[in-house]
């Protein structure tokens, strides 16, 4: 029995091993199993972009299909916030150490601020970064003067018409303040709204204030006098582009202290308002709304005899998230952002200005805004030089305008309150 107890079970030990083996034939002892598993394995490399623009989804869609051309194995999805609330939600998950592979950084110390905070890779010694000019750099550069994001855009920030209500009424651009006060007097007795802007949320009062503000205070000059610390914001000019600010309210919507970026817009598209202060990343969407809008910009004339000014800065740079699980294929997608063939691919589906000198568009709006720059521009200084500050210092001229013009701030005390922000950080104030 105990023989017969042995015997059967070397025997079901011998019938065990043939059977594996047979499995292990069955599942395949080639190369095969290895190249699927390899290729699932490419497969389940995900990116994810965070940006705050939404209206952007289409023509990403197309520059990730562009991409793919060339890197198959790494999928991209494009995943904006609403650009007001970007900010708190990128940088709540970036303090837990999550958030998206790839980022869209806001220009200059928003993005500078991520790259401090240990938050973002740096980018230094890829190729396609010597395409790009030291002051686009510097939107997305690190104090410790490493390369943080790769720049995206020149943004820029005019006054827009509708080309048909002009020729309607007939009426030409104007070439000096006043002529542009006599041109809102004529639009309005028309029973035409003549700029369409709300003041219900706060970035909208900046970005028309760098429009407007150089006109008064003088431009560039007074620029390189302020972050010197030569001048101030209580100083006469520029609390004369605040007046000037609250001069302009006349000339807005009925109901303009509870409209949003969406209504002012749908006022311009409809043909309900004659002019729109806003930037040139509006071009596509005006577009998309109203195909048959004949839209047309001019430069804000000066009102102290100087040339009229174009507002123009770097407007975002996409970076690499350090804590990313996948950050040398982000860093092949960061670099593709740097090549020709994605800047001509920008300026034909976003219409706007690639941040790539080399490139150019076939648009001819675009191009002369891209003119226009090149010639006439002025930095969007509460972006470029005064976005610091907790809150920052923009964040304040915001919510002064907003008391303004609500009846609850005078001029004089809308300079006041940004000066003494300025004064928190600023060294050249302290």
């Amino acid at each position: 029995m105990k023989k017969l107890g042995k015997a059967w079970l070397a025997g079901l030990f011998s019938f065990s091993l043939v059977f594996a083996a047979a499995c292990s034939k069955d599942t395949g002892s080639t190369e095969t199993p290895e190249k699927k598993d390899d290729e699932v394995k490419k497969e389940q490399v995900t990116l994810t972009i965070g940006s705050w623009r939404t209206e952007d989804t289409a023509g990403y869609a197309k520059v990730i299909e562009a991409f793919n051309k060339q890197n198959p194995d790494i999928k991209v999805e494009f995943k904006p916030s609403k650009n007001t609330e970007y900010n708190t939600i990128l940088n709540t998950a970036l303090q837990s150490g999550e958030g998206p592979d790839i980022i869209h950084l806001r220009p200059y110390a928003p993005g500078i601020a991520l790259a401090d905070g240990g938050f973002i890779e740096p980018l230094d010694g890829l190729e396609g970064l010597n395409a790009f000019p030291e002051s686009t750099l510097a939107a997305s550069k690190g104090s410790d003067g490493k390369q943080y994001g790769v720049p995206l855009n020149m943004s820029t920030t005019q006054m827009f018409y509708n080309k048909k209500i002009f020729s309607d009424l007939g009426l030409e651009t104007p070439k000096t303040w006043d002529e542009f006060i006599a041109l809102n007097e004529k639009i309005k007795a028309e029973g035409i709204t003549p700029i369409a802007l709300g003041t219900k949320e706060g970035w909208l009062l900046s970005a028309v204030h760098g429009i407007i503000g150089p006109a008064h205070y003088g431009g560039n000059d007074f620029v390189d006098k302020i972050t010197k610390g030569e001048t101030n914001f209580t100083s006469t000019e520029f609390v004369n582009s605040i007046k000037a600010m609250n001069e302009l309210k006349a000339y807005f919507p009925n109901n303009y202290e509870g409209l949003g970026m969406e209504d002012i817009r749908t006022l311009f598209f409809t043909g309900k308002a004659a002019m729109f202060p806003m930037g040139s990343w509006e071009i596509e969407v005006l577009r998309g709304m109203n195909p048959d809008l004949e839209l047309g910009f001019f430069p804000m004339p000066s009102a102290v005899g100087k040339d009229p000014t174009i507002t123009a800065w770097v407007d975002g740079s996409f970076a690499v998230n350090a804590n990313s699980k996948h950050k040398e294929e982000a860093k092949k997608f960061v670099q593709f952002l740097m090549t020709k063939e994605f800047g001509e691919l920008f300026t034909k589906e976003f219409k706007m200005i690639s941040a790539n000198p080399e490139v150019k568009s076939d648009d001819e709006l675009v191009n002369g805004l891209s003119e226009a720059v090149a010639s006439i521009s002025t930095p969007y200084m509460m972006v470029v030089h005064f976005a610091g500050g907790n809150p920052t210092s923009k964040a304040t001229l915001e919510l002064e305008l907003q008391g303004m013009y609500l009846g609850q701030q005078t001029p004089e005390g809308v300079a006041q309150k940004v000066q003494e922000s300025a004064e928190t950080w600023f060294k050249p104030f302290q």
